[in-house]
This record gives C-alpha cells, sequence and structure tokens, in this order.
C-alpha cells in the first residue's frame, strides 16, 4: 500500500496568462484532483461561487479546457473588513491522450465542484489476454 500523503493547504494562485483577456476580472487555477479507474480518468475541480450556467467545458486538439465566470454583482457594495478568499474565474486546460475517448467525455457540477469523466478509449482499457 503507498504511504499515506500528508494534506497541505494550497495557496489560490492566479492563470499565468500568456495573451490579453477582453473580460474584465482575475482568473484563477482551481484546485484539482485527478483520479484513475480501469475504465476513466475522473478530473475533479474545485470552482466555489461559479454557478452551473457559468461554466464551459470544451475539448479541441486533444486540450481539454474547462472556465467558470463569477457574477460579480454578488460582490457589488461590499466592504471587505478582511480577505483570504480572493473573488475571480476560474480556468483550467489539461493535455489528453489518444487513450481517451474524446466522444463520451461528460461533466457535472454540484455544490461548486466540476466533475469531468475521461471514458478510456477500449484499445487502452487493460484486459486479460488468452494463453493456449
Amino acid at each position: 500500500m503507498a504511504e499515506s500523503q500528508e494534506l497541505q493547504v494550497q495557496q489560490k494562485r492566479e492563470v499565468e496568462k500568456k495573451t490579453e483577456g477582453t473580460t474584465p476580472g482575475r482568473a484563477f487555477v482551481p484546485v484539482t484532483d485527478i483520479f484513475e479507474t480501469p475504465e476513466a480518468l475522473t478530473v475533479v475541480l474545485e470552482m466555489p461561487g461559479v454557478d452551473r450556467n457559468s461554466i464551459e467545458a470544451s475539448v479541441e486538439d486533444d486540450i481539454v479546457t474547462i472556465e467558470g465566470r463569477i457574477d460579480f454583482s454578488k460582490y457589488e457594495g461590499m466592504q471587505p473588513v478582511y480577505t483570504e478568499y480572493n473573488v475571480g474565474h476560474y480556468a483550467r486546460s489539461f493535455q489528453i491522450s489518444n487513450k481517451v475517448d474524446q466522444s463520451k467525455i461528460s461533466a457535472q457540477m454540484k455544490d461548486g465542484v466540476v466533475t469531468i469523466v475521461l471514458p478510456k478509449a477500449e484499445q487502452a482499457k487493460p484486459r486479460k489476454i488468452q494463453v493456449s
């Protein structure tokens, strides 16, 4: 069994921009976990404050991209006394291999957590070999 990993708090980090943005606000990298089973890879991303209708997920040129937009009107008129939580949009991209069946990728959101399932292509799934 693998050694247990100590949990560490990570600071929220801003997306490193290579291009100029056309929308106001900062974009952050959502905290992400990736799990693998024999059937699929599952990507779990935290996007607190993002509404389901404000998420865009896409796959193009072997890159899965997920973006979540915050409704800043919820924060208008607030005068922070103390802050540790930065408000902003979220963006993250992952390059995938040909071992993922791109036509079957799915995503869902519940309670500020986005789950993306990347099913493995049949040829990438483990299988038993008959010995004769």
